[in-house]
């Protein structure tokens, strides 16, 4: 069974090879970021499935929220290349989930939450407990809050 890293090593040997600049220099951006990542704190591990997940997401984030900028500045060569690098990251994550199924499941934590006690605003945070370990990597926490407060404000 190959890891996710391994699995971006290998695309990046194939993207070389092919001479996609797009998919090698954003995987090379990646792959960094992973290594950083290991080598941080105390002493050097080898990051899991899940950890390498977290990272590509953050990587993925910062490319939307790039293109996002250098579309206001009127950049858009920029901005297009920063969304087709997040679209490329966003290949190796869970699918992502729509705002029903957001929805449905944010809804189901408010029922369980308020029928635990909570209210006024420790709900949110009674909430967003029992929602985080559902949706984790499937959904941008804060999106995941504006349902949340959306919800609990009906």
């Amino acid at each position: 069974m190959t890891t996710l890293k391994s699995q971006l090593q290998e695309d990046l040997t194939e993207a070389i090879k092919a001479r996609d600049e797009l998919r090698s220099s954003t995987l090379r951006l990646t792959l960094s970021a992973i290594t950083r990542a290991e080598v941080a704190g105390r002493e050097a591990r080898e990051l899991s499935d899940d950890e390498v997940r977290k990272v590509i997401a953050k990587e993925a984030k910062k490319r939307r929220e790039a293109a996002e900028a250098f579309a206001q500045g009127g950049r858009a060569g920029q901005a297009d290349r920063e969304r087709a690098e997040g679209a490329l990251l966003d290949a190796y994550l869970p699918r992502q989930l729509t705002d029903d199924e957001l929805n449905g499941i944010v809804a189901q934590a408010v029922e369980e939450a308020r029928a635990a006690g909570a209210e006024g605003s420790r709900a949110m945070g009674a909430v967003m407990k029992i929602v985080n370990p559902r949706v984790a990597g499937r959904a941008e926490g804060g999106r995941v809050a504006a349902v949340v407060r959306r919800l609990l404000a009906d």
